[in-house]
């Protein structure tokens, strides 16, 4: 076996950063598109379609151990037509074709590796193929010799295009579905609350056995569930069991390893059921979700763990994940070179968590004796190593860092106070991390996705409202010019989706708008500033218009004629890592009907909820999300108009006050001008008539299209919202 770094595929000329890392692999890969489609036709050979992305850990093993085989790449280039397609730039073709793999073999992941007919059908995939046969599971060269020699005999290649045929039948019934006129069942909440309890892991958070993932949704789910519940029209006073199993989930991730004790910020998953050994890939979308979770703990709870991770979390992404114009980047690889890389030029291997990784004589050399014992008995550090559920065997001798014991503990073990044990290891954790700087980097994957980019803004504005801090609200508009200034045609009012090194590519999807018009909703909620209010209304209205299905509800994937390759147009009907278009859109239809009701938004999130909740009445805990906006639609809208001049104290201490509280679904509206004041009137005729009492910041609380009283104390604005939210008279 030889390997070819010299001479690149087409690959090069793209900008995705995966597709770039196979530019130099000696399989002539095509970019997904019209060349490789026209060579497929001429050459009569079925194409081997990959999809994977630029920090997939098993994408890179792979590459490594076959696509850069120049032996198994000449199999590949004779037999087949061979694509590349990076799934965060098309989630709508690796949808498609996960949902094949899943239905031929049971499950998915990526690498996806997909066999097509020359009309795009599937007929056979897998995921991740190695080079040499393993139990269950052919090497991959054998494979491609058996589907080779199976297309060039006719009886077998019938077969082949037979069953694809069925198979591309039923992918088209599975994911562009309809819906009757059934109505929601009532029970729905309590039954998707019933099926998280019986999943639900109570020695250790989560709701599955290993590998356990962030469940972002699933909070926001439990924490709507609890206020409707806990603390709302049922007005039961006990915390809900969906508030203690959404509390005990986010506490053991934030000791785990699956949190960077070091530099803040989560991991992909965690591999084992303790959320210790994490598989170390950060991933935008996995921050800003649970960078909301964090915050929205923090307000139920008050303590300040939640604020701390919240804070430090942020941090993260302003630091790590940030263009210096704006927009956020999309992930942080697993993998990276090991530290004694730097001593020995020949080390080329990347290792999975070669960054963040501990030996206890490190430790000890960059802290000290005394220093090195308080900051290893806190983190579980220990000479031998502590990954003791390492599947792979990969941190042998090493330490993944994770909060083995409180702060309280540590103070009794080494009979110190814990001021003085918090100013030890915040001190320890300034050395280290200053340490890791020094470290080669994990690969980071720089394109900037909008749909993503939504999230973040949305959560970082959130951040800004309950910690305070400007730099949050800061970052949150710069994204948001970013986006305006490079991934929309204000001319066309369209978006697109991913933005690299000055290149925009890919129409929108329906994710990017609803994402980005929630990030919009909350930074306007922020700030202020009616410009995001009304590029919100505008973006909405497009996703109706391109997205909508106007016959069954719910939203499509992708617009008509988005591919004229792909003659099929999907659904999403359930909330996976990230939420789907149709829950979030019902979410920001459902806010901003009280801007723009008379364009019917109420009608369309209430289809869109019954579209996807008729196909979920088996098994509701799959759309997590889309259970908060049916909770949303079930509770009293509640308005806070608040008229005052946002550079006085008065105005601050009012926006302080509303924005202590957890009341999903509220709007937040600030009238500080003439200007402003004109503007929103344009959507609520009752903003004209809003004015200060006595020159004081002044609060309108609204529902259910009236108004109480106006005050002008904030704790009288508490107490009134307080009452509102929990359906007292």
């Amino acid at each position: 076996m030889t390997e070819n770094k010299e001479k690149p595929n087409r690959l090069i000329h793209e900008k995705s950063p995966y597709l770039l890392q196979h530019a130099y692999n000696p399989v002539d890969w095509y970019p997904w598109g019209e060349a490789a489609l026209e060579k497929t036709r001429q050459e009569d050979k079925p194409i081997l379609l990959s999809i994977g992305y630029s920090t997939c850990h098993w994408c890179h093993v792979m590459e490594s151990e076959s696509f850069m085989n120049s032996d198994i790449a000449e199999l590949m280039n004779t037999h087949f037509v061979c694509i590349k397609v990076d799934r965060e730039e098309r989630p709508d073709l690796d949808k498609i074709y996960m949902t094949a793999v899943s239905a031929i073999t049971g499950s998915g992941g990526w690498p996806l590796n997909v066999f097509l007919t020359p009309d795009l059908k599937p007929f056979y995939g897998g995921t991740y193929f190695s080079p040499e046969p393993r139990q269950g599971s052919f090497a991959w060269p054998d494979l491609l010799r058996l589907i080779a020699v199976g297309w060039k005999d006719p009886d077998q290649r019938e077969k082949f295009q037979s069953f694809s045929q069925k198979l591309h039948e039923g992918i088209t019934q599975a994911l562009s579905w309809t819906s009757s006129d059934a109505s929601i069942d009532s029970n729905l909440l309590h039954t998707a609350l019933d099926r998280f309890s019986s999943r639900f892991d109570k020695s250790l958070g989560g709701f599955s056995p290993a590998p356990k993932f962030p469940s972002p949704s699933i909070q926001n789910f439990l924490f709507a569930y609890d206020f409707y519940y806990g603390n709302g029209v049922e007005k039961v006073k006990k915390i809900t069991p969906a508030r203690e199993m959404g509390d005990f989930t986010l506490r053991a991730m934030a000791n785990g390893g699956i949190y960077d004790q070091l530099g803040g910020g989560f991991h992909r998953y965690s591999t084992d059921a303790k959320w210790h050994v994490p598989h170390f890939e950060k991933m935008l979308y996995d921050n800003a979700q649970l960078l909301k979770n964090y915050l929205d703990a923090y307000l139920i709870t008050r303590d300040r763990v939640f604020e701390e991770i919240a804070g430090e979390t942020a941090d993260y992404v302003l630091g790590d994940m940030t263009h210096p114009e704006g927009g956020f980047y999309s992930a942080e690889d697993a993998d990276s070179l090991p530290a004694e890389t730097r001593s020995n030029k020949g080390h080329e291997k990347k290792v999975e968590g070669a960054f963040y990784v501990w030996t206890k004589k490190e430790i000890h050399a960059l802290l000290g004796t005394d220093a090195g014992e308080i900051f290893s008995f806190r983190y579980g550090v220990k000479a031998e190593g502590n990954a003791e559920n390492d599947p792979f065997d990969e941190f042998k001798g090493k330490n993944i860092l994770f909060a083995a014991h409180s702060i309280d503990k540590v103070a009794d073990h080494f009979n110190l106070s814990n001021e003085d044990i918090e100013t030890s290891l915040k001190q320890s954790k300034r050395k280290l991390f200053a340490a890791r700087t020094e470290r080669p980097r994990p690969h980071l994957d720089d394109k900037i996705l909008t749909s993503w980019n939504g999230l973040m803004i949305s959560s970082l504005s959130r951040a800004y409202q309950v910690l305070g801090e400007d730099r949050y609200l800061e970052a949150a508009e710069k994204a948001a010019e970013f986006i305006r200034k490079n991934l929309y045609d204000a001319k066309t009012r369209q978006l697109f989706r991913r933005w690299r090194t000055g290149e925009r590519k890919i129409s929108g999807m329906a994710d990017d708008y609803a994402f980005l018009t929630q990030g919009l909703i909350d930074l306007y909620e922020a700030g202020f500033d009616p410009d995001w209010l009304e590029w919100a209304l505008e973006l909405m209205d497009a996703q109706i218009e391109l997205f909508y299905d106007t016959e069954h509800g719910g939203f499509f994937m992708t617009r008509k004629g988005h591919d004229e390759k792909i003659d099929l147009r999907i659904k999403e009907d359930a909330d996976s890592v990230i939420p789907s278009a149709a829950s979030v859109a019902a979410l920001n239809l459902l806010r901003l009907a009280r801007f723009g009701d008379s364009r019917g938004y109420s009608t369309v999130a209430e289809d869109t909820i019954k579209s996807v909740s008729e196909r979920i009445g088996s098994h509701p805990d799959s759309a997590a999300e889309l259970l908060v906006a049916l909770i949303t639609s079930r509770v009293k809208p509640i308005e806070v108009v608040i008229a005052g001049d946002r550079s006085t104290e008065d105005t601050r201490a009012m926006l302080t006050a509303v924005n202590s509280l957890f009341i999903p679904g509220k709007m937040v509206v600030l009238v500080d001008n003439d200007v402003s004041r004109e503007r929103l009137a344009r959507h609520l005729p009752f903003m004209a008539s809003v004015r200060r009492i006595d020159n004081t910041a002044t609060a309108y609380v609204c529902t259910d299209n009236a108004c109480k009283p106006p005050v002008t104390d904030p704790e009288a604005v508490k107490n009134l919202l307080n009452r509102v939210g929990s359906g007292k008279p």
